[in-house]
């Protein structure tokens, strides 16, 4: 596979896949933030649609949608402390 296309197979690595047909298509960029990523215009038309397809089938159902907060206060993170220990290398802390 050259570096123009995939350089991976999505039978080998799916993860390695996914990011390269992702970004390499142009659906999204990597944010200078470490671990956020920009939806381009074509990717955010596919999120809309998804979200209401989704909406559709959940609102037949009598379920409605819920917002929870993006930031999660250090004290709720240690009342889940084992559960959360794994994830502390993933956590973005706001000081």
């Amino acid at each position: 596979m050259s570096e123009l296309g995939l350089t991976v197979k999505k039978s080998e690595d799916f993860s390695e896949w996914y990011t390269q047909v992702i970004l390499k298509s142009g659906l999204v960029d990597y944010a200078p933030i470490k671990g956020c990523i920009i939806f381009r215009e074509l990717a955010y038309a596919i999120w809309e649609k998804i979200q209401e397809i989704f909406n559709e089938k959940i609102k037949r159902t009598g379920h409605r949608n819920v917002y929870f907060p993006l930031f999660i206060p250090e004290s709720l993170l240690k009342k889940e402390a084992e559960h959360f220990s794994g994830f502390v290398p993933e956590v973005a802390w706001v000081t």
